[in-house]
């Protein structure tokens, strides 16, 4: 029974909220990062997207790639805009900014992957921390020097490289080190994100986004933080929908809208559970969740 009162209070809610538009306007909008249908293919997803009044989405650039190979890339291209999506983002690529074996096989990956991105119309893809190693000082310097190079390889079709702090991270966990590591890199095509569950869950401060210069966050990932349990225990999967747990995402949107941010609000979800429901459902209620926080 409170299944279903949810259900229909999220519709709802839904039912009255403007469908939010991937513009060049002043105000943030909804967007549907596809990790939230995991367990669904690259076109059910989108169709569900598409049918719940999303227009902005994130593709799973392996997905794509998927769908691509039975059909083309075109075909992609042609399935998001004949159900009015925008690929705003794209998801994604490790190991680009840390020393490290995995380095080499991440800069032959992205080759393929800044291809596929301007394929499908995304100018730009996420870029995570997931360093587990010992880092020193000059690990940093040569970060820059990494990010510049994979810089060098995204411009040219467009693309840009999005730097993204990771509460788990042993490279870089908070905003202020992504925003020294993007900062010395000191190239047009690698910008900073934000994830508000890495950063309220994690060891950044609210202050920290006055750090934030104006116009300088490039893209938003929007959920929130469950109070249990302790967040030294939390894992992805713990996300919720914003407005479900603690992280006060009303104070962060502000001070982002003060900051010059204007761009997509995207839910990334990893509960299983989540991943495997109808893509619609997902999406209709992120636009319920999402909508009155950052109107």
């Amino acid at each position: 029974m409170t299944s279903a009162l949810n259900r229909r209070r999220f519709l709802a809610l839904a039912a009255v909220a403007p469908i939010a538009q991937p513009t060049k306007s002043s105000s943030m909008f909804v967007c549907m990062h596809e990790t939230s249908s995991e367990r669904f293919d690259f076109q059910t997803a989108m169709n569900g997207y598409g049918r719940a009044g999303i227009r902005a989405v994130e593709p799973s650039l392996l997905k794509v790639r998927e769908f691509a190979q039975k059909e083309s890339p075109v075909a992609a291209r042609r399935l998001l805009d004949d159900l009015g999506l925008k690929a705003v983002s794209s998801s994604n690529q490790l190991f680009l900014a840390e020393p490290g074996d995995a380095r080499a096989r991440a800069l032959e990956d992205l080759k393929w992957k800044v291809e596929l991105a301007q394929a499908i119309g995304a100018d730009r893809l996420v870029a995570p921390s997931a360093g587990a190693g010992t880092y020193t000082e000059d690990d940093y310097k040569r970060a820059a020097d990494n990010l510049r190079e994979a810089g060098e390889i995204a411009k040219p079709f467009g693309v840009t490289l999005m730097f993204e702090f990771a509460r788990t991270s042993r490279f870089a966990a908070c905003l202020p080190t992504a925003l020294r590591v993007v900062r010395d890199t000191d190239h047009s095509h690698v910008r900073v994100m934000l994830d508000t569950y890495h950063f309220w869950g994690g060891p950044s401060k609210f202050e920290d986004l006055e750090l934030l210069r104006d116009g300088e966050m490039h893209h938003l990932h929007f959920e929130d933080v469950p109070a249990d349990p302790p967040r030294e225990i939390q894992g992805q999967p713990h996300r919720q929908f914003p407005g479900e747990g603690i992280a006060p995402l009303r104070r962060i949107v502000d001070v982002l809208k003060r900051k010059k941010y204007a761009g997509p609000a995207s839910l990334e979800m990893f509960n299983p559970a989540i991943q495997s429901m109808d893509p619609y459902q997902v999406a209709m209620k992120a636009r319920a969740t999402i909508g009155p926080l950052i109107a």
